[in-house]
């Protein structure tokens, strides 16, 4: 069903009135700062809201979003969205989010051709590949895009803490977390991987065991 552009507008309206109406200061303080405590990047997924699925407000969140929650050392979006909130927001979670019956990560394992996202997907092929004798062995399609999904959650929070920006601020005694997480469309519970990083605890080390769970599970 198609929504027009006008009802937005009028939807938009409405909410901005009943948001005034329960809190007259509402946008005020909107206006006046942002201190987010989180980092979310997640997945660009219209089925997956930040803010709504951990139960903060705007302005208690800082997002990045993209097809299958991807972070590539070269992806200078990314990458600068995390220094900032890392620099300038000086946010103590980053969280790395990732969720179930992901159309990215499915065509990513099945190999499917969708156009220019396939060379996005390109890094999500990298952890099937990397995995591929092991993934080949959980026989259920499904089941195994849902381990697929959790290892690229792992995989890219390695990589969030191999970044100069994360190495420099741990160096610099600044407390910030890096968080693995999956959610779930069939019942909106995030679920924790067993992948957190804090300061410069040994990255590699909590990334090998994280996977050896994913592993166990199957």
């Amino acid at each position: 069903m198609s929504i027009p552009l006008q009802d937005l507008l009028a939807r938009n309206r409405a909410w901005a009135q009943n948001e005034r109406d329960n809190d007259p200061e509402y946008f005020s303080r909107l206006v006046s700062q942002q201190n987010p405590e989180f980092m979310w990047i997640g997945c660009a997924d219209s089925r997956v809201p930040a803010n709504e699925i951990i139960g903060l407000a705007p302005g208690e969140v800082f997002v990045h979003r993209n097809v299958a929650n991807v972070v590539v050392h070269t992806d200078l979006n990314c990458l600068s969205t995390i220094q900032y909130a890392v620099d300038v927001l000086k946010v103590k979670h980053i969280l790395i989010v990732g969720h179930y019956g992901c159309g990215g990560v499915m065509a990513a394992m099945q190999g499917m051709r969708m156009g220019l996202v396939d060379n996005w997907l390109r890094h999500v092929q990298d952890v099937r590949d990397k995995y591929r004798n092991w993934l080949g062995g959980v026989d259920d399609v499904t089941e195994r895009a849902a381990r697929l999904c959790e290892l690229n959650v792992v995989e890219q929070m390695l990589n969030v803490c191999e970044t100069t920006v994360l190495r420099d601020a741990w160096e610099r005694g600044q407390e910030i977390t890096v968080h693995g997480w999956m959610y779930s469309l069939a019942d909106g519970v995030v679920r924790e991987l067993g992948a957190d990083v804090e300061r410069s605890d040994d990255p590699m080390g909590v990334y090998e065991a994280a996977v050896a769970r994913i592993m166990r599970r199957s």
